[in-house]
């Protein structure tokens, strides 16, 4: 697995999602994205809530490492991708 992609999910942990629904944070916030691709992040965290993730207030460089890992997947059109994509790409490779 990639180091930014390892980190990330360690953050995830740290900020209380387990690790079983990272595939689904993932897919949520990757909506939340294409939903309107120019929200800062007090308003990505405030649609994530919206979207039934409570208590998942993500931090800004946890954030930007989403993106980042995102857009190394190629990600560009996530409402294209069916939610298998997203258990694939993202599940920490302790559930693989």
């Amino acid at each position: 697995m990639q180091p930014l992609k390892q980190i990330l999910f360690h953050r995830l942990e740290e900020q209380g999602i387990d690790a079983r629904n990272i595939p689904g944070f993932i897919r949520s916030l990757a909506g939340a994205i294409l939903y309107s691709p120019g929200m800062n992040l007090d308003q990505v965290n405030q649609r994530l809530r919206y979207l039934g993730w409570d208590g998942c207030d993500m931090d800004y460089h946890t954030f930007q490492m989403a993106v980042a890992c995102l857009e190394a997947e190629g990600l560009d059109t996530p409402g294209a991708k069916p939610p298998c994509w997203f258990e694939k790409i993202f599940a920490p490779a302790a559930l693989q």
